[in-house]
């Protein structure tokens, strides 16, 4: 019923300006942003180490695939790193607090 959206950016600016639209988008209830994440991974061949942000967004199930596609909108990356984890459970206040904080589905 919930899911927190893992994305990596290349920057906090970038991070913010996308946790920033999916708020007032209301596709998401909160997000945390960490910067200085080392980033190692095979791209085009090649290994590459960079520096990265990583933004972990929460959200409603229904909602992440609409926060997915707004978030690849945004992104600078031509193949942005985003994955969706399931949230088993949690403070059940917590959970009633990002159903009242997102978006009704039409």
């Amino acid at each position: 019923m919930f899911s927190l959206i893992y994305i990596t950016t290349p920057s906090e600016a970038e991070a913010k300006e996308i946790a920033h639209s999916l708020l007032d988008e209301r596709l998401i209830a909160s997000a945390n942003i960490i910067p200085g994440a080392v980033s190692l991974y095979r791209w085009k061949g090649e290994n590459v180490e960079t520096a990265e942000c990583v933004l972990i967004a929460k959200t409603r199930e229904a909602l992440t695939a609409a926060a997915i596609k707004r978030a690849e909108e945004m992104h600078s990356y031509e193949c942005p790193g985003i994955l969706v984890l399931p949230v088993q459970a949690g403070n059940r206040t917590y959970l009633d607090w990002i159903t009242c904080e997102t978006a009704d589905l039409k």
